[in-house]
């Protein structure tokens, strides 16, 4: 019977001049802010100095045609080391910014974290966006290989 119904509306949709299409499956949304880069083994010794924990990083990128204002949004790992944005900061449209891991002087483009330590694993790490509201907008994650990850 249901080779005969299906046959019918194929019939059907042909004579009145359609086509019968089945729906796809639905895709994912590409997120709001995306992670696009994890930075997690930083180039030389890991010394602690500034520079190298600042050559340690996480990119985000606002992947919206429109501003988005990440106060009180947080990245963090894992282990739950947190970072917060804690005053007003607006991704423009297509804009990106790098939080680094150690010290250094807040700009649209660069945010530090102030963190005297390795944040990122080299043997494996998650990174993960998350809004004011707690809810996971993205994630990252990576293996013992390598030094960075585009996401």
């Amino acid at each position: 019977m249901k080779k005969r119904l299906t046959g019918i509306a194929v019939a059907l949709a042909v004579t009145v001049g359609g086509s019968l299409t089945l729906a796809a499956p639905a895709q994912a949304a590409t997120p709001a802010i995306q992670i696009t880069k994890a930075y997690y083994n930083s180039p030389g010794t890991d010394d602690r100095s500034n520079s190298s924990l600042n050559a340690e990083y996480v990119k985000l990128t606002n992947r919206k045609t429109t501003t988005v204002n990440l106060k009180s949004w947080t990245l963090r790992d894992k282990s739950s080391h947190i970072y917060t944005f804690t005053s007003d900061f607006k991704l423009a449209a297509g804009a990106s910014v790098t939080i680094h891991t150690g010290k250094g002087t807040n700009t649209s483009t660069h945010r530090y974290w102030g963190s005297g330590a390795y944040i990122w694993n080299n043997t494996g790490d998650t990174a993960y966006v998350r809004d004011t509201a707690g809810k996971t907008i993205d994630s990252c994650s990576w293996g013992s290989s390598g030094s960075y990850t585009n996401c």
